[in-house]
């Protein structure tokens, strides 16, 4: 018994070459790293842009869909708040980061 745990343990004189191992256990990492930045991360950041560019074009008038589905039209634009008109005289305020799309016509 006491001959199977040095045989398992690192040889006499410390030498193990453990560098190439340790170079061998990060590729597996490297390459993960690659996987989830391309199929995750660079997709999010794509409709993160383009949701950024499409309420920088918002304009009075647009037909527009919340988040939560309400479908309006924009009828005045702040910075952070978007006023939607959803029915006539009937008039909404929504945050502008929960326009998700303009409807086209």
């Amino acid at each position: 018994m006491l001959g199977l745990a040095f045989a398992m343990g690192t040889p006499p004189g410390g030498a193990s070459g453990g560098g190439q191992s340790a170079l061998l256990n990060i590729v597996p990492l490297i390459f993960m790293f690659g996987i989830f930045y391309f199929l995750l991360i660079r997709p999010q950041q794509k409709r993160a842009k383009e949701h950024r560019v499409l309420l920088d074009a918002l304009k009075k008038g647009d037909q527009v869909v919340t988040a939560g589905g309400v479908h309006g039209k924009v009828s005045a634009i702040d910075e952070a708040v978007v006023t939607l008109e959803v029915a006539t005289g009937v008039n909404i305020k929504v945050d502008k980061g929960h326009i998700a799309r303009v409807v086209i016509k």
